[in-house]
């Protein structure tokens, strides 16, 4: 077990103003995601820490994730679209979303039900890599700025909390983001917006700390 992927389940991911406070939303998910946890190590990834996340690989390869959201924790497939779903498990993180897939969690007991099948899925990622399989990707439907385009890139964790936001918030940060005419503002931009986004929230949404 990774010793940075040990404080992630003390303080959560740190990247947002609730990170390692009582209000961190890691902390609705403990058990759950520790149950995932165990389920994934059992299948033989490597443990690691990537974006302040727990991020499980093979040789070097990134197979999967498990976060917390406000309503749910999850295991989020890097290139789930190429899983077979015939259990109809999986879900996009946003309707645009390409290539990861979730399942998502509310509690343990649902975990323990399909322990199995989450097996089946990791084993199936690994295959899927083992393959050298790649996800064929469509010209994304929303006028994405290439500096969030490449944010994403850098940080998946982001790119799903982006995408797990609704429509309309999308849409919001994408015309804040698009608007200045030099790159480095809109960089900037970007930048300021990653803690809200991380957190589930729109442009004008105010943070959930308490007072």
């Amino acid at each position: 077990m990774n010793k940075t992927v040990d404080k992630y389940f003390l303080e959560g991911c740190g990247r947002c103003s609730l990170g390692g406070t009582p209000d961190c939303k890691i902390h609705n998910w403990i058990p759950e995601l520790e149950y995932l946890r165990s389920i994934v190590l059992d299948c033989g990834l490597i443990e690691e820490c990537k974006w302040g996340v727990p991020c499980y690989t093979f040789q070097n390869k990134n197979i999967l994730i498990i976060s917390a959201f406000k309503d749910f924790c999850s295991i989020n497939f890097f290139k789930g679209s190429l899983l077979s779903d015939t259990n109809g498990m999986l879900e996009k993180p946003g309707k645009n979303s390409q290539a990861a897939r979730l399942i998502k969690f509310t509690n343990v007991e649902k975990i323990r039900e399909i322990e199995a099948d989450i097996k089946t899925y990791i084993f199936q990622a690994i295959e899927v890599e083992k393959a050298g399989l790649k996800v064929i990707f469509k010209k994304n439907p929303e006028p994405i700025p290439a500096e969030l385009e490449e944010k994403f890139e850098e940080d998946p964790i982001l790119k799903t909390a982006f995408e797990a936001l609704t429509p309309g918030r999308q849409r919001g940060y994408i015309i804040f983001f698009s608007q200045p005419k030099q790159s480095k503002t809109r960089v900037a931009r970007i930048e300021k917006s990653v803690g809200k986004i991380l957190n589930g929230e729109g442009m004008h949404d105010n943070y959930s700390r308490k007072k």
